[in-house]
């Protein structure tokens, strides 16, 4: 069920909520947590797909934040809040309000947004495209327990990782660090069955791959040992290589949803390591609201670059 509202507010928003959930018979009971989204016309239909997709999952409240950019003079002095509410199939396994401010509204989007979250219920917010700077001092990011950025949305996403390490605080990610999870999975089964020691590490991928820079410095950082990188043609990361005095664990994924690993002394296998969709990547944040120790490492661990633009060492020299 889809409601359009024009010039409105929050009361008469969560009046609609009601309404819209009375009509179709479904309590507000079940929902987890408020998804709050910041984006703009362009990317909002990609992202409440995505969420709408991961609701299903994690049963919330989405709220998607557009900040309507001044078309002509008549919207310059227009300061108004446009809502289309949906509830029921429209919205997943939640509800979803999709926010326009105008006018001077726009700088002000935690009022809008404050009434409208669950009462005491985490919030989750995120920008799939042009997050600022320090996100927990972001008005709408100081609601939230969780806050999500993606490095790889942007045009110079080495830059922008030290940028989020600057400007860390607890309970930030990266959705460039959430597409290493099966291959940190992977390479830590792969470690419990070779108990050699890890003298040196390479990581193979596309040039300017943000979660190929965070895997190098989540191996400078937990193993100590220098990691090189090496550009291929990509898609993003195609293969990892951990040395060892007894030769190479190796996985590799140069195309399609598989992969190939190799440890010394066993036998190779197939293992399924495929290019997850971004509401896999959402699902799998919204499992957890707490701080991510691990990624806070691997973005504060300073990468000393030597050698060729293509061939690097990283150095673990954590801050």
């Amino acid at each position: 069920m889809k409601t359009d509202l024009t010039n409105t507010n929050a009361s008469k928003i969560n009046k609609a909520l009601i309404e819209a959930r009375r009509a179709i018979g479904t309590p507000a009971v079940g929902m987890v947590l408020t998804l709050v989204i910041v984006t703009d016309e362009e990317n909002a239909y990609d992202a409440l797909k995505a969420a709408t997709d991961a609701s299903r999952e994690h049963p919330s409240r989405t709220l998607v934040v557009i900040k309507r950019h001044v078309r002509s003079p008549r919207d310059r002095h227009g300061t108004r809040l446009d809502a289309d509410v949906r509830v029921g199939t429209d919205a997943g396994a939640g509800e979803t309000v999709v926010l326009r401010l105008h006018g001077e509204l726009t700088d002000r989007a935690d009022s809008v947004v404050l009434p409208l979250l669950l009462p005491d219920a985490p919030v989750v917010v995120w920008w799939p495209v042009d997050a600022p700077a320090v996100p927990a001092k972001d008005p709408l990011g100081a609601l939230a327990q969780r806050r999500i950025t993606d490095a790889y949305a942007v045009e110079r996403p080495l830059q922008e990782l030290d940028a989020r390490a600057a400007g860390y605080a607890p309970g930030d990610t990266d959705l460039a660090w959430t597409r290493l999870t099966p291959w940190r999975s992977m390479l830590a089964a792969a470690l419990d069955q070779s108990r050699s020691e890890i003298t040196s590490a390479v990581v193979e991928s596309e040039a300017e791959n943000p979660s190929a820079e965070l895997l190098a410095r989540w191996f400078a950082n937990r193993l100590g040992v220098p990691v090189e990188k090496v550009v291929t043609d990509g898609p993003v990361i195609t293969a990892v290589r951990l040395r060892t005095a007894d030769g190479e664990i190796h996985i590799d994924r140069p195309a399609g949803p598989v992969a190939r690993l190799s440890i010394p002394g066993q036998p190779s296998r197939v293992l399924a390591l495929k290019v997850r969709t971004t509401a896999e990547l959402i699902a799998e944040e919204l499992r957890r609201l707490d701080p991510d120790e691990a990624y806070c490492a691997a973005l504060h661990t300073t990468a000393t670059v030597l050698g060729s633009s293509n061939e690097t060492a990283v150095t673990a020299d954590v801050t």
